[in-house]
């Protein structure tokens, strides 16, 4: 299996890939459009966010089984295309969960105590103490939204604050010891605290809006380190401004391109930035709350881990489950998010949807799989009953094979007055039973990968 790695990544990944008995080929340089070129040639991607994998990009990637992202989000790509055409994804939250935890925790502090401001003081001469008094964790109410990996880990460094920890999310029924979930409506009411950790998805594009700010009955610390877009920036100022929004901690920016390796498409500062860079009561970093040096070598570790798992054993169940966003998953692949403009409260807009690289719970199986199990008992029963005119092959959509057995089984009609013709039907039915009853004991995962993604015209 050829696999082609268009970012660089740990060693770690290339080396565990080669001893498992992969092929890999780096290519880390060349545009999109010189890869496309190519891409027929690789069964599997492994990539970073260098650029997005779209619809174009899938349909000339004729022979790939999977991609691979070092990272937990898969928005730079089109999973749902990808799904269809029964690609993989494998994506790798829980490598740097633990990055994005402590840096959540470390801007946290850093607003709540004025580190980046005061230490610009007194590197300029200047001793303020009164007047730089930081304010505790300790009694406070942290709302969290979005309770997957990175959710998790930043409540599990939160428990040692002797505070609060509650959570809204959309799937009901995983709270754990460190975090109490909760309705949003809940939270907006009690959150002193507000870190977000949700996917990019079109329902939680600007779900951080002017409506969502004014459905907190207190004025609260915002912290961003999950996706840019998700926050209307010029409504995050006005609520800085007025002080509904107490300081703001964003690694992440929605003026982001979507490789996430680079910020703006020219040179001008959106007026709502430059609010921000000049602001005290805000931290920024550029998108590296899980860029750690510990992070980049589990990450690789997992995307490599679940390839191998996955291609080595054949363990297709196993795939499917730690998949999509895979999926955590996000990563990760993954069930279509719900719109949380019917969850919000009255008066909110795109409030919530999702929750951030969560590992996904059992779904149901994905369209292509429901599409495939279909068609599988569709074509077996056929196979069985009128195997002799080929007609299961034209459910199948082999066209010409169906017109072979379709021509052969009526001349076997019309010669059934002679002893051939006999031979001839019972030549077909013979090869319709079996391949009906191959059809019928198959997975959907193996008939799909057989008889539908890879063609295979015959049993």
């Amino acid at each position: 299996m050829k696999i082609l790695h268009l970012d660089k990544n740990h060693p770690l990944l290339l080396e565990q890939l080669q001893a498992a008995g992969f092929e890999n080929d780096e290519n880390y340089y060349a545009p999109k459009e010189a890869i496309r070129q190519i891409i027929h040639q690789y069964d599997g991607i492994v990539l970073r966010s260098r650029f997005s994998i779209d619809r174009e990009f899938l349909d000339a990637a004729v022979n790939l089984k999977f991609i691979g992202r070092v990272g937990a989000g898969l928005e730079n790509i089109d999973c749902a295309y990808a799904e269809q055409k029964g690609i993989y994804l494998v994506a790798a939250p829980e490598g740097n969960r633990t990055a994005v935890a402590e840096h959540t925790l470390g801007m946290l502090l850093n607003l709540m105590n004025r580190l980046s401001y005061v230490d610009k003081e007194v590197r300029n001469g200047i001793w303020k103490r009164e007047e730089n008094r930081g304010i505790e964790i300790e009694g406070k109410t942290v709302g969290l939204i979005g309770y997957g990996n990175m959710g998790k880990a930043f409540a599990q460094r939160l428990k040692g604050f002797n505070c609060s920890v509650i959570f809204y999310d959309i799937k009901p029924g995983i709270a754990d010891h460190n975090a109490r979930q909760v309705s949003l409506e809940y939270l907006q009411q009690h959150a002193d605290i507000v870190s977000l950790h949700t996917p990019q998805t079109d329902a939680t594009y600007h779900m951080v809006n002017q409506a969502f700010i004014d459905g907190f009955t207190k004025s609260f610390w915002f912290l961003n380190t999950a996706r840019g877009k998700s926050v209307n920036t010029s409504d995050l100022v006005q609520a800085l401004k007025s002080g509904k929004i107490k300081g703001a901690g964003l690694d992440v920016l929605e003026y982001e391109k979507s490789s996430f390796e680079h910020m703006f498409t020219d040179n001008e500062l959106p007026e709502a930035f430059q609010y921000l860079i000049a602001a005290d009561n805000v931290a920024l970093s550029p998108h590296i709350a899980g860029w750690t040096i510990e992070s980049k070598e589990k990450l690789a570790q997992v995307v490599a881990s679940k390839i191998i798992a996955i291609f080595k054993s054949n363990n297709h169940t196993a795939m499917e489950n730690q998949n999509s966003e895979i999926p955590d998953q996000g990563q990760e692949q993954r069930p279509p998010y719900q719109d949380a403009r019917q969850q919000a409260p009255t008066g909110t807009q795109n409030s919530y949807v999702g929750q951030g690289n969560y590992q996904q719970p059992y779904q149901s199986p994905p369209p292509y799989l429901q599409d495939a199990n279909g068609k599988k008992i569709l074509a077996g029963v056929l196979a069985i009953i009128l195997g002799h005119l080929g007609i299961h092959k034209f459910v199948l959509g082999y066209n010409n094979e169906g017109i072979i057995m379709l021509v052969l089984g009526l001349l076997g009609y019309v010669t059934a007055c002679l002893i051939i013709g006999y031979f001839i039907l019972l030549a077909m039915g013979i090869i319709g039973l079996i391949e009906g009853i191959i059809y019928l004991t198959r997975t959907d995962q193996d008939f799909f990968n057989t008889y539908i993604k890879n063609r295979k015209p015959w049993f």
